[in-house]
């Protein structure tokens, strides 16, 4: 063999270790988003569920409040009895940039009262891509009908029979897979007048 032949031996396997590495890498990288976008989305579904839980089991409270207390497109506020302990917390929902928080407040006190020193917020989700065109909260009056459009902000709250939740989630905004939105519609069981 020449020194040109050896040459030429090297970079060809230079050049096929190279694709190699960067395959490997590759393929590293896409399964590591996969997975986490998968990741992502079963805690979506979660929080969701949860959220359907306590928007259907709306209620008054304890201190006598009207049971929607806020109605945003990225905030919603409400009483609902989220531990099963028997009186209802005031519960928030926020989308704050892009992470979602959830706030609870217990009542205390006779007659009962919510402190805001009794408060407790915890981050639920990040990476949420929530634009204007797609609204964290939807509201719809009793004439709703599965195709109505949403109540316009602001919203009276004493005219919500059913909020919509849509959450659009993506990990890395630069790389595939694309923005997925999850919703889900709670009807509002303690508020319905046609009983």
């Amino acid at each position: 063999m020449t020194l040109v032949e050896v040459l030429i031996a090297l970079a060809i396997f230079a050049a096929v270790m190279i694709a190699v590495g960067t395959f490997e890498a590759n393929t590293f990288l896409y399964q590591s988003n996969i997975s986490g976008s998968y990741q992502t989305a079963e805690n979506a579904q979660i929080i969701l569920k949860t959220m359907l839980t306590e928007l259907r089991e709306m209620a008054p409270g304890a201190d006598g409040s009207y049971a929607l207390v806020n109605a945003g497109s990225t905030t919603i506020a409400f009483f609902s009895d989220a531990d099963n302990d028997g009186t209802e917390e005031e519960l928030s929902y926020s989308l704050i940039g892009t992470t979602l928080y959830r706030t609870m407040i217990k009542p205390s006190g006779s007659p009962p009262a919510y402190n805001l020193s009794s408060q407790s917020t915890t981050t639920l989700m990040t990476s949420i891509r929530n634009n204007g065109s797609t609204p964290v909260f939807q509201y719809f009056d009793a004439a709703y009908s599965g195709t109505s459009t949403p109540l316009s902000q602001p919203v009276t709250t004493t005219a919500v029979r059913l909020v919509k939740v849509s959450l659009t989630l993506d990990l890395d905004p630069n790389r595939s897979p694309t923005p997925v939105t999850y919703s889900v519609q709670a009807g509002l069981r303690n508020l319905k007048t046609n009983l």
